[in-house]
Formats: C-alpha cells, structure tokens, sequence
C-alpha cells in the first residue's frame, strides 16, 4: 500500500535528519532494469571530528554492505530514525545501508507489482556491487515482511548467477517478521474449509514464496564451508504474521544447511520488531559478526 498512510509518498528525509544523527542519508535515483527510476535512500555513519569536518568512520576489516526492503506500507523515510538506531550501533568497521524504495512507493515512479519490484530489487543490487563492493566487502540482504520475500527472491536471484562453489561468502541475510509465502498466510488466515479465502490462490497477483527461493540457496558447498548466515527476527505479538511462519521459515534455513540465528521480540508487534531493544541488538550482534 504505498499510499498508506496518507502523504506517505510526500515524506521528506530531511524530516528526519536530526534524529539520525551521526547517520547521514541521502537519496539516490537508479533505473530499474525495464528503465522504470526507482529511489534509494543510502544511509553511512560519519563521526564528528572537528568544527564542519566530517570523516568516515574506518576499521580494520572490509565494509558491510546492506540492502534493506521494507513492508507493503509507508515509504523510506520514516523508517530512517529504526535503521539509523542499528547504524549507531555500529561503529568497528565501515556500514552503508541502502534503503531501497519499490516502484510506485515515495518518490519512485510506477506502479508496484511483483515482477516489477523483483527488477527493482536486481537493480539495487547491481548498483550496490558496482558502487560498493570489494574483495573484502560483506553483503546483507535485509527484509521486514513482505520485504522479506524480496531478499530471499534476491538471494536465489544472486544464487543462480554467480557460481556457488566460489570461495566467497554467500550474502547474509535477515528476515524480520517473515512468512512463508503469500498463499500460506492465505491458509494461515482463513484455516476454515467452508471460508472461500483459502482457495483464491490461483489467483493472487503477487505470491512472494519464500519456501522455494530457501530451498534454492540451500548449502551445496564442500564441507560445509561459506555457509549462509541468516538471522530470523519475529514479533512475539504480531497480529498480522502467525509465529508458525517464522517457525517455518527458520527450519528451512537449517534444514538448509544454512548458519542460523533466530530472535523472538517480547511484546512486540508486527512493525514494531526492531524498533524495540531486543530486535534492533539481536540485529546490531549479527552484523558484527559478519
């Protein structure tokens, strides 16, 4: 719902600008991959040294990268003051995140559909590497909600086209307040045989499956080595995600071989899972562990 609440699509992130400091963002527009110009909110902690001089924060090992894809309402810039808290924390090494804002959400131009934000989604990616990466360079692919099925689409996007017996680290990835897929929140919802909501499936626009795109990446390396690092986050009172779904989605991942980390927030709901001390550190740890 990218126009929900109402102005969503006017936000502004200078709005905001105070309450993220020492975390500066700045937007940046990118073609998708059918041309459609899509924004990124592109989000680097700098450290205050004297007077207007600013210098980037640096540490010994290699930067941390992170694509982030929110849920199906709002837009970007609300969100700053969440993902800054989580940058703040961060101060041992080099962080960008970028915030990636779907066609037909804030200032992006389109209209919203799957396979529209699939493409939005590469683009994002393909600007990051070009942009950002190095040989040393970590990659997280961070989604909360239905967000979460765009990184682990991506996920197996990147999977199928870079050979997965490479040395390298495969990107990290966490899902925050995941489901399975859209059909099986559709049975999750409406479990009674007699509802005709459950059978509509056949028939949804957008069916984001997050148990194919898992299944896709699961660990095929020798040895077990480069595996996946992924950190599941649900909301212990989500009143629009069931836990099984997390459930689901975190044996998935270990029944994928995957290295796993799963964080249940007290208290909390749907939106609410990083906002609240426990998820945003559960978050802060595993990217400084990356």
């Amino acid at each position: 719902m990218p126009s929900m609440p109402p102005f969503s699509r006017r936000e502004k992130i200078a709005t905001y600008e105070k309450v993220c400091w020492p975390i500066v963002w700045e937007e940046q527009r990118i073609n998708s991959l059918d041309g459609v110009e899509i924004a990124l909110c592109v989000g680097r902690n700098v450290a205050i040294m004297t007077g207007k001089e600013e210098k980037q924060v640096k540490g010994p090992e290699g930067e941390v990268v992170i694509l982030y894809f929110q849920g199906n309402g709002s837009s970007i810039p609300p969100r700053l003051p969440q993902l800054s808290a989580v940058l703040k924390a961060l101060d041992e090494r080099p962080y960008t995140l970028i915030a990636v804002s779907y066609r037909g959400f804030w200032t992006s131009r389109g209209r919203a559909s799957q396979r529209g934000i699939e493409r939005d989604a590469v683009a994002a990616l393909n600007w990051a590497r070009k942009t950002y990466l190095r040989p040393d360079t970590r990659l997280v692919l961070w989604g909360q909600s239905i967000g979460a099925g765009v990184a682990t689409f991506l996920a197996a996007s990147h999977h199928r086209q870079h050979d997965c017996l490479r040395r390298s680290e495969p990107p990290a990835l966490i899902l925050e307040t995941p489901f399975v897929s859209v059909r099986s929140m559709l049975l999750a919802l409406y479990p009674q045989r007699w509802l005709p909501y459950r059978y509509l499936g056949p028939f949804l626009r957008n069916w984001w499956d997050s148990e194919e795109a898992l299944r896709s990446i699961s660990n095929t390396r020798p040895n077990g080595t480069g595996r996946r690092k992924v950190l599941v986050v649900s909301a212990e009172k989500d009143e629009l995600v069931p836990s099984e779904q997390a459930d689901a989605i975190e044996k998935l991942c270990t029944g994928g071989g995957m290295d796993v980390s799963r964080t249940r927030v007290r208290g909390a709901l749907h939106t609410e899972a990083t906002f609240r001390g426990d998820g945003r550190n559960a978050v802060v740890s595993f990217l400084k562990r990356l």
